[in-house]
């Protein structure tokens, strides 16, 4: 039966009742309100933070999905599933599970492989986010807090990706736990305890499953979610960052308001990125367990390979020399495995969280900061972004050492050697490199902003000098060249006062001296008012520079006749 306008009217005045109950109790029209009208900047790589979110929303999903059929439990059973090839063989319960949820539950393979390749997505997305973030300068000041939240979301990203991929108990996965027991035995005084915890004994134990079934799809989600929603507020309460262009200052943002434009062009993003997931997941298999088989602690098996977000790691491992392995007073301190799969990636999360801060004491610059910087205008900081992504695609690349080595034909010592010597060698090349490469980038703008755009029509006049046309800059395009700022090395005061006592603090000025000098030693200073007066005003070339087009050979026939007029034919 077809809706009345009477009942349209009792829905509306029905709707409207709730609205208002909600908005005298908790307020909601002026939050429903202000934020319907919140602005979000429009950049293509600020789809980075969404593909992110998106990509954590599809595990989430499909991860209730696979908790209906998965059984995390270690215990052996003898396995009576449709493939054939593990008939009647002993396999755990948690490795029959997700089998039998890949074969005889309608669509459970489709979702299986939605939600592998959707943490893929999720952490490929945290740190490529992290990277746009980190060479744009978008952790300044007032979002240091939001950068050490990133910082903390690409660890958690990477820990719940080992966890799920280790609970089909498969042989792969089986592998990665026993080099994570090591890592822990590795660590000196407390690593037994903690494995022994861990593990509920020895290893493999018949705890671990259980208890990464519920670190992975419990603690760690709510966590993650907690910090997602922490670094939404935090964007929110920021505003967001954006690109220098017209009209951009650190005192607004140009964009789209969230209601209609913006929640409308997120919301179809998310079924785009669910789409190519599912399209993904459906074409290209991954993690098939079942040809794998079950794990068992005897075989060693040749040519693992963990996940790309694992495989730096692993490659940090096998790069060290097996001498670092020392005994001391009967106990034996496994450097080999501690240095790289410890000490390692704890000095580097050290320096990831607290870089805001690193440049800041460089900088001297404790003001706020809503404009994101051209990578090119902070060449230091791109310098050491390329060197830390260069140190990582080469331990990345060593984690798979012996596939290099078979499908080449390749020593794998002599790959193992190249990769020890070129992750010392290379990161400081491609720092040098990547420096000069933005300092020059710099130089030819600022040849922009004083002589124009090069047009490439040349003129040769009478007196045999050659011209070229240059097109003038209009003032916004002009203003996005010059507006980053022009940071100096910061000279502090005398070591000593006036009565010849050290004064306080003196060390620590002198450390900031070197670390600013490190980052601005090397500049290029940007075009000033005064420089950009004398570069419009120097003679003839004004005149070629603006003229009309069709006023070309005027102004030439009258440049050269002045010329000539004056002597300097």
């Amino acid at each position: 039966m077809a809706t009345t306008s009477v009942q349209r009217v009792q829905y509306q005045s029905r709707a409207g009742q709730a609205a208002a109950w909600g908005d005298q109790r908790l307020g909601l029209a002026k939050v429903v309100r202000g934020g319907a009208r919140k602005i979000f900047p429009d950049h293509w790589s600020f789809m980075l933070g969404e593909i992110t979110l998106y990509g954590f929303i599809i595990c989430l999903l499909t991860g209730v999905f696979l908790t209906f059929f998965y059984v995390p439990s270690q215990a052996l059973i003898a396995y009576e599933g449709p493939y054939e090839p593990l008939q009647g063989k002993l396999v755990s319960e948690a490795l029959a599970s997700t089998i039998n949820l890949s074969f005889e539950v309608r669509g459970g393979l489709l979702i299986r492989q939605i939600h592998h390749w959707a943490a893929h997505v999720f952490v490929a997305g945290t740190v490529i986010h992290m990277i746009r973030v980190f060479f744009t300068g978008a952790f300044r000041k007032p979002r240091e807090l939001n950068w050490v939240i990133g910082a903390i979301l690409a660890l958690l990203a990477i820990f719940m990706g080992f966890t799920g991929y280790s609970l089909p108990d498969d042989l792969l996965s089986g592998t990665g736990l026993r080099i994570a027991a090591a890592i822990v035995l590795a660590i000196p005084l407390i690593g037994t305890y903690v494995h022994f915890w861990l593990f509920a004994g020895e290893f493999p134990g018949e705890a671990i499953i259980p208890r990464f079934y519920t670190i992975h799809v419990l603690l760690l989600p709510a966590i993650a979610l907690a910090l997602i929603a922490a670094h939404l507020f935090l964007v929110v309460l920021h505003k967001h960052t954006q690109y220098p262009g017209p009209g951009k200052t650190n005192t607004n943002v140009v964009g789209y308001p969230l209601l209609p434009v913006y929640i409308a062009k997120a919301g179809g993003f998310f079924f785009i990125v669910f789409g190519v997931i599912a399209l993904i997941a459906a074409t290209v298999q991954i993690n098939p367990v079942w040809t794998i088989g079950p794990y068992d602690p005897s075989p060693v098996s040749a040519g693992s390979q963990p996940d790309w977000y694992m495989g730096w790691l692993d490659g940090a491992v096998r790069v060290m020399p097996g001498w670092l392995e020392v005994t001391i007073l009967g106990y034996t301190l496994s450097g080999n495995i501690l240095l790289p799969a410890v000490i390692l990636p704890g000095i580097l999360t050290t320096l990831l969280v607290a870089y805001p801060w690193i440049e800041q004491v460089a900088t001297g610059d404790k003001s706020e900061h809503h404009l994101a910087d051209r990578p090119r205008n902070a060449p230091t900081r791109t310098g050491l972004g390329m060197m830390a992504l260069t140190f990582y695609a080469l331990l990345w690349a060593n984690g798979g050492n012996d596939i290099i080595a078979t499908q080449l034909g390749l020593a794998i010592n002599d790959i193992t050697r190249f990769v020890g010597v070129m992750m010392f060698v290379a990161p400081p090349i491609v720092f040098v490199i990547t420096k000069r490469i933005c300092l020059g980038l710099q130089r030819r703008d600022r040849e922009r902003v004083l002589h124009g755009v090069e047009t490439g029509e040349v003129y040769r006049l009478d007196t045999g000098e050659v011209l070229e046309r240059h097109r003038p800059m209009d003032e916004y395009e002009r203003w996005t060249l010059v507006q980053h700022p022009n940071y100096t090395p910061i000279e502090p005061g005398p070591v000593k006062d006036a009565n010849g006592v050290r004064r306080k603090g003196a060390w620590a000025d002198g450390l900031r001296k070197r670390l600013s000098g490190f980052y601005f030693e090397d500049r290029v200073e940007p075009v000033t008012p005064a420089e950009l007066s004398a570069a419009h005003s120097h003679g003839e070339h004004d005149a070629l520079d603006t003229a009309p087009h069709g006023a070309e050979g005027e102004q030439l026939e009258a440049r050269s006749e002045k010329q000539i007029g004056s002597g300097q034919a």
